[in-house]
């Protein structure tokens, strides 16, 4: 059994030598030598292809950085109105949630209070008001005097204003006035949710008090996730709404999404000198992208033509680019011509080629090359 264990292990490190040893045949050969020769029989056999230099279009583009986030009214922050003590919090993160629903409940002997001296006005405001429209019909008989009518009016009046802003406090703490008029008080309050969205934050534990300025709950709306880019201001002035932008997420896929400019800042950040840029994703719906993911972009300023060769018609030898030129066929036999590219911008399929002067009215090996390099 150990011997197996040698050979396979032997039989691996001679197999990954070989394809090391193969990949370097490519430089090595170009390097060595400025031209290859190959017979019509090799040619066909390795399905090797010509072509020569075709205009395709190139974007010039500007590249930025940035990440997801939603509109401000796609995130909301929960708190309450009245300090209190959490008496019940059943979400935990990543909860999803509808708009009104149930969220938290908070117990505080406050509430009692509110809604008793709610409930006093309440009763003492129908004496008032018989007191006050009496007091009127009077003084317009000129039975009393102006001053008991006067008197009536702000009495009744004052304790109208205390009940319409007692009877909006609760209205705003989910109490509802009319159960507590009909004697149903309570001592807890229930705290929903203002929007739709997911619970992305939990701050409290049950028992835990709770004052307005504390945040109990996040809740956020992913339904429109957008870009937050970050433009250098030498660059800003090339960005314009509706352009066209590819990102990619980096630390998460490789696949690259498309989006557009929506908005573009008209304020530079003083610590960094950006501009924000905010961009609509294109069929954002249909992606699983998360808030705050980190977004490397590039925003297509221009399109430009320009003399391109297919990218796999390329090779680089210590840091330089080659492509493998037709110099001659003579008797069945191709030759060829290391030519060095000036390269200038990317796509997924062709490169520029800046010197495509030199190139005119030639073929180039655009398939083969690196089968051809080896052999």
């Amino acid at each position: 059994m150990k011997r197996i264990y040698i050979l396979i292990f032997s039989l691996v490190f001679l197999s990954c030598g070989k394809s090391e040893k193969n990949n370097d045949a490519v430089n090595e050969k170009l390097t060595e030598n400025n031209s290859i020769k190959v017979t019509k029989a090799q040619f066909d056999t390795e399905q090797m292809e010509l072509s020569v230099l075709t205009t395709e279009a190139f974007n010039k583009t500007v590249k930025v950085n940035g990440f997801t986030d939603v509109p401000p009214q796609n995130r909301a922050s929960v708190s309450t109105l009245i300090s209190g003590y959490i008496k019940n919090t059943p979400l935990l993160i990543g909860d999803k949630v509808k708009k009104g629903q149930y969220l938290v409940t908070i117990e505080n002997i406050e509430f009692v209070e509110i809604q008793q001296q709610y409930l006093e006005v309440s009763e003492k405001l129908s004496y008032l008001k018989s007191e006050f429209e009496r007091q009127q019909t009077l003084f317009n008989e000129k039975i009393t005097s102006q001053k008991n009518y006067l008197k009536a009016e702000s009495t009744y009046k004052s304790a109208l204003a205390i009940y319409n802003g007692l009877r909006k406090k609760l209205t705003m703490m989910n109490i509802s006035p009319t159960a507590v008029e009909a004697g149903n008080i309570t001592s807890k309050v229930n705290i929903y949710a203002p929007i739709a969205g997911y619970i992305t934050k939990v701050n409290v534990t049950n028992g835990a008090y709770v004052s307005p300025s504390d945040e109990i709950l996040e809740i956020v709306n992913t339904d429109h996730i957008h870009l937050e880019l970050a433009v250098f201001e030498k660059d800003i002035l090339k960005i314009k709404k509706e352009q066209p932008i590819n990102f990619k997420m980096p630390e998460a896929s490789d696949e690259t999404f498309k989006a557009d400019v929506h908005l573009v800042g008209t304020t530079v950040n003083e610590a960094d000198r950006t501009i924000k840029v905010h961009g609509h994703i294109k069929e954002d719906k249909q992606s699983n992208f998360v808030i705050g993911m980190y977004i490397e972009a590039e925003i297509v300023t221009a399109v430009e033509n320009g003399l391109a060769i297919p990218s796999n018609a390329v090779v680089e030898i210590e840091k330089s680019f080659f492509a493998l030129v037709l110099k001659d066929k003579k008797d069945d036999i191709f030759t060829f011509e290391k030519v060095k590219l000036n390269i200038g911008k990317k796509t997924e399929k062709f490169i520029e080629i800046l010197n495509g002067k030199d190139f005119k009215d030639k073929n180039v090996l655009t398939k083969g090359v690196f089968m051809l390099a080896i052999e």
